[in-house]
C-alpha cells in the first residue's frame, strides 16, 4: 500500500513538473520579455536568429554612440541586423505614436531622455525584465518594470569662454537675474529636458512660492524660447557667439566640444537637475527576442563602456565616466544633485510648462 502510494505521489510530481516545464516553455515563447528561466539567453538567441533584426529608435548621437553601440552588438550577434533611427525625444514619440495608431509598430526598442515617460503615459509601453538591472543602483530602477535607465544626464549652463571671462560666469540661479544677461539667454522650449525641466527642478527643490517669485524676475530677462533647436543645437549657437548663455543643457556637451577646441564650457548650479535616459519596449513589437538581447547589451558592462567612451554618463555601477568629463563628476562632489525620476517628470512637466506660460510669457 505504501509503495503504491509512493508511486502515485511520484507520478503526480512528475506530471506537475511536466506541466510546469510546458508552461515555462510556453511563457518563454509567448512573453520572452518577462522570461527569467536559467535558459533565458539560449531561448532569446534561438528566437532572435529567426527574427533576424531589431529596430532601435534612440536620441543618442549617431557617430558618437548609436553606430558603435550597434556595431558592437552585431559583432556579438552577427545574425541580428540593427536598424537604428535617430531623432530628438519628441520626434521619436511622434513617430511611434503614428505607428501605434496605424497598428504597425516598427520600433522594437525606444530610448531617450523624456521619450520613455511620454510613451508610458500614452500606454504604449509593456513591462520587461533583464538581469542586467542588478548592476544598476536601485535608485535608478523602475519598480513597475516599464523602463530601464541607459545613461545619466546632468544639466547646467553653457557659455562661450572667449565672450564670457571666468569671473563673469554666473554661478547660481540668482546670478542669472543680473541685468547683464537680459536678452542674451536662451533655453529649449517644448521639451521635457529643456525649460520645463529647469522649472521642475526648482519646484522640487524650492517649492511653489519661491519658484514663482524667482520666475517672475527671470521672465524680465527676456529668455529666448527656442522650440526648433535641440539642446545640442543651443550649445552650437553659444560656440558661434549667437547666444551668451544656454540654460538647462546637457552639461557634458560643451565639454566634449571644448576637447575638440571649441570655446565653450559648462557650469553646474545647485541643485543640479539629474535625469536618466530611459529605454522602453513598445507594445506590438515584431522582434521581441532580439529586442531583449539588445536591451541586455545596452545595460551590460560592454554596452555601458561604449556609452561612457562616447561621452555619456553610464548607469552601470562598475563603469567609470570618461576622464575629460571629470569637471562634472568633481563638481557634483561639492554641490547637490537632484534626481528627477521619470515618474516626477510625468507628474511635473505639464504644470511646469503651464507655469512658464503664465509667468514668463505674458
Amino acid at each position: 500500500m505504501q509503495k503504491a502510494m509512493s508511486r502515485i505521489v511520484s507520478s503526480g510530481v512528475a506530471a506537475l513538473w511536466a506541466a510546469f516545464s510546458t508552461c515555462v516553455v510556453a511563457q518563454a515563447a509567448d512573453t520572452p520579455l518577462l522570461y527569467r528561466g536559467p535558459d533565458r539567453e539560449k531561448l532569446l538567441i534561438e528566437g532572435a536568429r529567426s527574427e533576424g533584426e531589431v529596430v532601435f529608435y534612440s536620441a543618442m548621437i549617431v557617430n558618437q554612440a548609436l553606430r558603435p553601440l550597434s556595431e558592437a552588438f552585431m559583432k556579438r550577434y552577427p545574425y541580428i541586423k540593427v536598424n537604428y533611427w535617430r531623432a530628438e525625444s519628441a520626434g521619436i514619440f511622434t513617430k511611434l505614436s503614428a505607428e501605434v495608431r496605424a497598428g504597425k509598430v516598427v520600433a522594437d526598442v525606444v530610448e531617450g531622455t523624456g521619450v520613455g515617460e511620454s510613451v508610458i503615459q500614452a500606454g504604449f509601453a509593456q513591462p520587461y525584465a533583464t538581469p542586467a538591472i542588478e548592476d544598476i543602483p536601485e535608485a535608478y530602477r523602475d519598480p513597475n518594470g516599464l523602463w530601464t535607465p541607459t545613461r545619466r544626464s546632468f544639466f547646467g549652463i553653457a557659455y562661450n569662454t572667449k565672450a564670457t571671462p571666468q569671473g563673469d560666469v554666473p554661478k547660481t540661479y540668482e546670478d542669472l537675474l543680473d541685468p547683464r544677461w537680459k536678452g542674451r539667454m536662451a533655453w529649449h522650449a517644448g521639451s521635457a529636458s529643456g525649460a520645463d525641466l529647469f522649472v521642475t527642478n526648482l519646484r522640487m527643490a524650492w517649492g511653489e512660492e519661491r519658484t514663482r517669485a524667482y520666475l517672475t524676475k527671470l521672465g524680465e530677462q527676456k529668455i529666448a524660447a527656442l522650440s526648433g533647436a535641440s539642446a545640442r543645437g543651443l550649445v552650437d549657437r553659444v560656440i558661434a557667439g549667437e547666444i551668451a548663455l544656454a540654460l538647462n543643457i546637457f552639461a557634458h556637451h560643451p565639454l566634449i566640444s571644448q576637447a575638440k577646441g571649441a570655446p565653450t564650457s559648462s557650469i553646474l548650479m545647485d541643485p543640479v537637475a539629474t535625469t536618466v535616459g530611459t529605454m522602453i519596449i513598445p507594445k506590438g513589437i515584431r522582434h521581441p527576442h532580439a529586442a531583449m538581447l539588445l536591451a541586455d547589451f545596452i545595460l551590460s558592462r560592454e554596452g555601458q563602456s561604449i556609452l561612457s567612451e562616447a561621452g555619456y554618463f553610464p548607469t552601470h555601477r562598475d563603469v567609470q565616466t570618461r576622464a575629460d568629463l571629470a569637471p562634472i563628476t568633481d563638481a557634483l562632489k561639492n554641490i547637490s544633485g537632484q534626481f528627477i525620476s521619470p515618474d516626477a517628470l510625468v507628474k511635473f512637466t505639464p504644470s511646469s510648462d503651464e507655469m512658464i506660460a503664465q509667468i514668463m510669457q505674458k
